[in-house]
């Protein structure tokens, strides 16, 4: 069974137990999928702020809470009972693609020039980090919501912002991952 659950699973299982999620929490609690909106409850719950914007019931958000907790639970179980810690192969495709842009591949798919322990307060790393997370969070925000829950919940609410922030995503990320990665990585 641990050989079983310490592999890859194929996308066909995978993409339909989460593709089951959100009627799942539609029909047993009216609940939307979602990330982004965690921290917003976590700074409502447990900072005294007098901003509007964390001034609600942000107990209503509690099984939201939970689903984090158990996704970073879920995250250390698997690093420290399945080896998840190492990450996993990528293509000879990808791996030239990197080449082209300079980008020497270690550890699976961490960039040496950003992820290396040697490296990891250098200019390029810090950009990268602190300026994507920034990026990442109020993008997220801005959008209301992230990534994931535009594509898993709101498509299949045939939300047309959704739909938007969807096409976005991926215009946003071919842009980023062609010119500005390179960049980056030239500093």
């Amino acid at each position: 069974m641990i050989e079983f659950l310490s592999q890859p699973w194929p996308w066909y299982v995978t993409g339909p137990l989460l593709g089951l999620m959100v009627p799942i929490l539609l029909l047993l609690g009216n609940k939307q999928f979602g990330i982004s909106s965690s921290l917003q409850h976590i700074c409502a719950a447990t900072l005294p702020l007098k901003a509007k914007y964390f001034q609600y019931d942000w107990k209503a958000s509690m099984w939201n809470l939970a689903l984090v907790a158990g996704v970073i639970v879920g995250a250390a179980v698997a690093a420290l009972a399945f080896d998840g810690t190492s990450a996993p192969a990528i293509s000879s495709g990808a791996r030239a693609l990197f080449a082209r842009w300079g980008i020497l591949v270690i550890d699976g798919l961490q960039p040496a020039a950003i992820f290396a322990p040697s490296n990891l307060f250098s200019p390029t790393a810090l950009v990268s980090l602190l300026g994507g997370g920034f990026l990442v969070g109020f993008g997220a925000r801005y959008a209301n919501g992230c990534t994931s829950g535009h594509a898993v919940m709101g498509l299949s609410m045939l939300s047309i912002g959704s739909l938007v922030a969807v096409i976005g995503f991926f215009i946003g990320g071919l842009l980023v991952s062609h010119f500005v990665v390179p960049f980056v990585l030239a500093l």
